[in-house]
């Protein structure tokens, strides 16, 4: 089989027809999709779109949330040649309107009615879209106008046409352009990241001398596929003959943690943030004896389980400890998280190396990895046979990383993109005079080849007093609080570090309640002096590891969170500095103003 995507699901399909690829919710009950049920979907849709008079390297769009409809979609257009653009379901009309145009797409389909409502929005400024086809479930209403992606696809079954999709697939070339994904943008414009079958393939190639994945395996499918990290690992997915289980609202994570049970799933930090805050939070609250006994059993499975994997002698004497750890505590611990693991793969930000050992200590890795859009994207990963703490891991097989100009992280191999759809001059701004792929980011590689990414080039706050202060770090440390949601660090010519923090509310109110501090609403509660002392204390004891000039002088509390939908923050939830700096400038201001 050459490389090409569409072309694995029909080899899986001929091999394994029965074998369940998708699993997803409906009217409370989770139910399956067969490979063969996959790729005859795949086949039917892909002949609709040759039917509507799709011709080889058309674009093709998608705005909706995860569901197995956006897989199928996504293989259909690429089995009739077309190159899919995938469009985040938060994007607002004038966002929806600029990807259109730019990537010249005439035919789109459409999630529920959230994306229905944007793109009814937009429609009148689109006149070149000439199919809309709108996928059906409970919650999405009829669309006059539109066609209704169950019909067309069901007559998509009965057209012909699969002569010419299989003469298409065989002059497929695996640098054939496949996708072209913008970016969510932390700084500038969106740019849309061309990348290609093989390049797709070679992630294929690194991921699997890293990991063993099994066609029992299961990934809950829960970050949003318009982000390449969800995609490409969903594809990884399908390429090992594996089940992916479709979320479709990501705040039901946790449920269905353990409800699906899954064997391995990409993540981002703030969900083991999440976990573990309030792990230890609980932890905190109880009494002397069992946070003793917690932290007993939690130090005798991180000695376990980093000798286990450095293969190591384990004493008799420890394997006995261990066993009564995993009995009082450990297993308890992996339950939140629906049981055993292979691994959790986590990319997008830095992950504090403390959450990365209390994961461990209950037998679950995780494993940072580091990458990029334009990288398809992973450029390193941690894995169980090579894992330093703290690190975002190695380089995969055939990709080369260097440290460049400014500490800036500079990549080149088989995984970096053909460039930025129209436009050249970007193109070649993004590169070295020699080839390299500058990623923007700031980092260092130790003696034995693992990366640690620091913090964007572009994003480094230089105080009034010369010192380079480097955010994001500052942030995920502080963040990991069980009390705090979200935080923004701010400072740039300023004497000093002050922060925008949105609390955890749900905590925040059960920790007000609990101290008899009465309150009407959340604005009441955030003027109240006992909270801010309270978040003042919180903020100080996570920091206490910082230099003086790292730390959080003064804070604003936020009633309202950064917002995806006001492009404060990205689907994989990174801060856009700029956007957040002009929508609290007022706020701000006055951090720096007096006392």
């Amino acid at each position: 089989m050459h490389e090409n995507l569409p072309a694995m699901i029909a080899a899986h399909a001929a091999q394994r027809g029965d074998h369940p690829a998708m699993r997803f919710r409906s009217s409370g009950q989770w139910r399956e999709i067969s490979y063969g049920a996959m790729n005859n979907s795949i086949q039917a849709i892909a002949r609709g779109l040759l039917e509507s008079g799709l011709a080889q390297g058309d674009r093709v769009g998608i705005i909706s949330g995860n569901r197995p409809a956006w897989s199928l979609v996504d293989f259909g257009i690429l089995r009739a040649g077309g190159v899919v653009v995938p469009i985040y379901p938060s994007s607002t009309a004038t966002q929806l309107v600029e990807i259109v145009q730019d990537s010249g797409l005439q035919t789109l389909f459409v999630g529920s009615n959230q994306e229905l409502a944007t793109v009814r929005e937009a429609h009148q400024r689109l006149p070149q879209l000439n199919l809309v086809l709108v996928f059906d479930d409970e919650s999405t209403s009829p669309a006059e106008g539109y066609l209704s992606f169950a019909d067309w696809a069901e007559a998509g079954e009965t057209l012909g046409g699969d002569g010419e999709l299989a003469r298409r697939q065989e002059a497929s070339q695996p640098g054939d352009l496949a996708t072209i994904v913008y970016t969510s943008g932390t700084t500038g414009e969106p740019k849309g990241v061309m990348l290609c079958h093989a390049n797709i393939f070679h992630q294929f190639r690194g991921l699997s001398k890293r990991f063993t994945i099994g066609s029992d395996d299961r990934s809950l499918c829960f970050l949003p596929l318009s982000h390449i990290f969800e995609r490409t690992w969903t594809y990884y997915v399908f390429h090992l003959g594996a089940i992916n289980c479709y979320l479709d609202n990501p705040k039901r994570v946790m449920s269905a943690l353990t409800s699906v049970k899954p064997t391995v799933m990409t993540g981002v930090p703030r969900l083991y943030e999440k976990i573990h805050a309030t792990m230890y939070d609980r932890v905190e609250r109880g009494s002397a004896s069992r946070r003793r006994l917690f932290q007993w059993s939690m130090a005798v499975g991180l000695n376990f389980h980093t000798r286990r994997l450095a293969g190591r002698f384990i004493s008799p004497w420890l394997k006995l400890q261990h066993v009564v750890a995993e009995g009082l505590v450990l297993r308890k611990v992996r339950a939140v998280v629906g049981g055993h693991k292979n691994f959790f793969a986590a990319g997008g930000a830095p992950l504090a190396k403390e959450i990365e050992e209390t994961f461990l200590s209950a037998g679950v890795l995780v494993c940072q990895g580091y990458g990029l859009t334009e990288t398809s994207p992973t450029v390193t990963c941690n894995f169980p046979e090579g894992l330093r703490l703290g690190t975002v891991g190695r380089p995969l097989s055939e990709v080369e990383v260097r440290i460049g100009k400014d500490e800036e992280i500079q990549v080149r191999g088989p995984n970096v993109m053909l460039g930025y759809w129209n436009k050249p001059e970007a193109t070649a701004a993004a590169f070295t005079e020699d080839g390299w792929f500058k990623t923007g980011d700031i980092g260092s590689l130790d003696p034995d080849g693992f990366l640690r990414v620091t913090d964007r080039l572009k994003e480094i706050i230089v105080t009034s007093g010369g010192k380079n202060v480097a955010p994001a770090a500052i942030e995920m440390m502080v963040g990991k609080d069980h009390y705090i949601e979200q935080i923004a660090v701010v400072g740039e010519g300023q004497k000093y570090l002050a922060a925008l923090v949105t609390p955890s509310f749900e905590a925040l109110e059960e920790w007000a309640k609990e101290q008899q501090i009465r309150f009407g609403d959340r604005a009441e509660l955030l003027r109240h002096h006992r909270v801010v002392e309270f978040i003042r204390e919180r903020i100080d004891r996570q920091s206490a590891n910082l230099a003086g000039f790292e730390r959080i002088r003064r804070f604003h509390l936020l009633e309202d969170g950064f917002s995806l939908n006001k492009g404060e923050i990205t689907p994989t939830l990174k801060l856009k500095r700029k956007v957040i700096q002009e929508h609290y400038k007022d706020a701000i201001g006055r951090l720096f103003k007096g006392r």
